[in-house]
């Protein structure tokens, strides 16, 4: 039996470049203009993560924006609604992902068709009848239906409306999708009527979920472990491990040691480790605390020395950061956390904490910085009060 490789050394400024490549956050422009664009930087990121928090704009667009510097809401919803280019599923969380991808889908929308889903456990027979008959007859919003009896929630972010846990459950099970969005308002569509189909595509196999799950990872963050592929799916672990085996033994991928990862195994590409450059360093970047580079809080703090915290749920007298805190990234340095509030009454954007993180805390630095980081606050402003 051969030898296991030793793991190769490998620093955090050089995994954090790795990273900015692989997020594309290390150019100004990667992904072009348009709908053309959303739909590649959502098919290159693997997903992109909705939220329904907008004390600024809502994270969707806000992960796009700071990829696509000409990005228009209407880009998004022409790549949902029109071209279908992208459509709604749950990965970590509800996301858009890429419609080429739908087929590894496909086995958890059967499940949840056969099983019911853990959230909609209340949905009757009858509640479904009727959905499925309005659905039939066209596009459908929640606000369309308005015959419902009021019923207690069974968790929290549940509707108390037991049409609209109909349709969820509907959406689960892969019978409906989100065929448009008006700000948080769902249209509902027949999943075959949306994208025009016989019969939906073959659904993907065990292995070759297994390996989109890994390769959605290796292209969208570059260096990966184990918890950085499975993030928030523990039941994958197992197969994603013999697969990161075997590829470790035909010399596709190559175990690392990252500084200050301890015992956590992490594995690259070998070409990544010959590509590894600088990222541009007048690039500012202000950040979601939902952008793939934030959301896997140990991990960012593993790569860049630096802990968020999302404090919208934390008391007023314990934030550190700020109720909506946005890491800001300088080149390939996170080196502030700025608490934002858009005012789109008075049309302009608050300020309402600035804490300096990291190199940012250097003194000496600290004016340059803050010149760059304001100048790009300009930026932010305008996107977030266009219409």
């Amino acid at each position: 039996m051969p030898r296991r490789a030793d793991p190769q050394p490998l620093s955090n400024a050089a995994a954090r470049r790795i990273w900015l490549r692989a997020q594309r956050l290390d150019t100004r422009a990667p992904f072009a203009e348009g709908a053309s664009a959303v739909a590649d930087a959502v098919d290159h990121l693997g997903y992109v993560q909705i939220d329904t928090i907008n004390v600024i704009e809502r994270c969707h667009h806000h992960i796009l924006f700071s990829r696509i510097p000409d990005y228009r809401r209407a880009d998004l919803k022409q790549a949902q609604s029109t071209d279908k280019s992208v459509f709604e599923y749950w990965t970590h969380a509800l996301s858009y992902v890429p419609s080429k991808d739908f087929r590894f889908f496909l086995p958890a929308m059967k499940a949840h068709k056969r099983d019911g889903h853990q959230w909609y456990s209340s949905v009757t027979p009858a509640d479904t009848r009727k959905i499925m008959r309005l659905l039939r007859a066209g596009p459908l919003t929640i606000r369309d239906i308005d015959d419902d009896v009021l019923t207690e929630k069974e968790h929290l972010w549940q509707s108390r409306k037991p049409s609209k846990r109909a349709l969820q459950l509907a959406f689960y099970g892969g019978v409906a999708t989100v065929s448009e969005r008006n700000g948080m308002l769902k249209t509902y569509e027949l999943m075959t009527r949306h994208f025009g189909w016989d019969k939906p595509p073959k659904p993907a196999s065990a292995s070759e979920q297994t390996a989109y799950l890994l390769d959605r990872a290796l292209r969208s963050q570059g260096v990966v472990s184990l918890d950085s592929v499975c993030h928030l799916d523990a039941p994958s672990k197992k197969a994603v491990r013999r697969l990161i085996e075997a590829r470790v033994r035909r010399k596709e991928l190559i175990p690392l040691a990252l500084e200050g990862a301890g015992k956590q195994e992490h594995w690259v590409r070998p070409e990544l480790l010959e590509q590894v450059g600088d990222a541009d360093p007048g690039l500012v970047h202000i950040l979601s605390p939902f952008d793939p580079l934030i959301i896997q809080r140990k991990r960012t703090e593993l790569f860049f020395g630096y802990g968020h915290r999302f404090e919208a749920y934390v008391p007023k007298e314990k934030r550190v950061f700020g109720y909506f805190a946005l890491p800001v990234l300088v080149g390939d340095d996170i080196v502030a956390a700025i608490d934002l509030k858009t005012d789109r009454q008075n049309k302009k954007l608050l300020m309402q904490k600035w804490t300096w993180v990291g190199n940012g805390k250097k003194q000496a630095a600290r004016k340059e910085l803050k010149r760059r980081i304001e100048d790009e606050l300009g930026r932010f402003e305008r996107f977030q009060l266009a219409e």
